[in-house]
């Protein structure tokens, strides 16, 4: 059910470690999939080099291994890097199919992702306003001309905001169980109140940390869950 982007996505890099890449090829059309994982699998962690295609083919390979966890993993990465609503919807598809919550289609987690695509050069337009307001501000300054308090005050609050862009600003964080039985808390604490047991797959929004604890969202309730059950999301 991957496959069909898989065909239609042009690289994201022009140089690869083509032989290794075509190697793992081979294999994936060969159906040796676990042999072909392992390559495609160095080449991202080891050399940082992957195309499109080779993330969806890893997904499609987890998933055939019934490792959700993977398969949504590899999609999101794919995602990240190629944000569109047929990878999200095919995602929110995959998820049903499997009965694993948190992958549903909307319009806001799209937005965040594309906010995330473009946030460093969000950030150089803020600051160019800013230099170029600071510049434009120093020469008329030099010319006699007062500035209004109303001016003052609009210019020091929007570098507020570009402070709190920098260092405040925060989308979410998100992350999947990534094992079978996995005990949902209500504290961070192995004698709390036990909630629900999660199976891998399901992905939940991370919103602290408490030592070995995430703490997350479960079913819209502030609920923890153990740091090594949670693969958390880039």
């Amino acid at each position: 059910m991957l496959l069909f982007l898989a065909l239609n996505t042009e690289p994201v890099y022009s140089q690869t470690d083509t032989k290794s890449l075509s190697r793992a090829d081979s294999l994936f059309d060969s159906q040796e999939y676990v042999e072909a994982f392992t390559l495609y699998d160095s080449l991202l962690q080891h050399q940082q080099v992957y195309t499109p295609q080779m993330l969806l083919k890893m997904a499609y390979i987890k998933e055939g291994l019934r490792d959700y966890t993977g398969a949504m993993y590899y999609l999101h990465l794919f995602y990240k890097k190629q944000p569109s609503r047929s990878v999200l919807k095919k995602m929110e598809e995959l998820g049903q199919a499997h009965r694993l919550s948190g992958y549903e289609y909307n319009d806001l987690q799209f937005f965040k992702t594309q906010f995330s695509k473009y946030y460093m050069r969000i950030l150089e337009l803020l600051l160019l306003a800013a230099v170029v307001t600071v510049t434009v501000m120093f020469v008329s300054w030099r010319k006699g001309h007062r500035f209004s308090n109303t001016f003052k005050v609009g210019f020091v609050l929007y570098l507020f905001f570009i402070l709190y862009y920098i260092n405040f600003l925060d989308l979410g964080d998100e992350g999947i169980i990534r094992n079978d039985q996995v005990a949902i808390m209500s504290a961070p604490s192995a004698g709390a109140t036990w909630l629900a047991t999660a199976t891998q797959g399901h992905k939940v929004p991370i919103t602290g940390q408490q030592d070995i604890w995430y703490e997350i969202k479960w079913k819209g309730q502030t609920a923890y869950v153990r740091k090594h059950n949670l693969l958390e999301l880039p």
